[in-house]
């Protein structure tokens, strides 16, 4: 089995901050007794979303990345 390099560790780690980004972007003050437009916002409804899927498919290259053979 091969071994994660450290190049490996970074892409993760970075793609991880990306995910975490786009779920900080999707979170905010709930809609309670009173109603809340601002649930339906672009911040919460599109971009936090791609970021999150951007991120995701960013873990699935760096998990999968091999690099340059010797």
């Amino acid at each position: 089995m091969k071994h994660l390099s450290t190049l490996n560790l970074i892409l993760i780690a970075v793609s991880f901050a990306i995910i975490i980004l786009g779920f900080a972007l999707m979170a905010g003050e709930p809609s309670g007794e009173v109603y809340n437009p601002d649930i339906f916002s672009f911040r919460r409804i599109t971009v936090g979303p791609m970021i999150s899927l951007f991120g995701f498919v960013c873990m699935i290259f760096a998990i999968l990345f091999r690099g340059k053979k010797k």
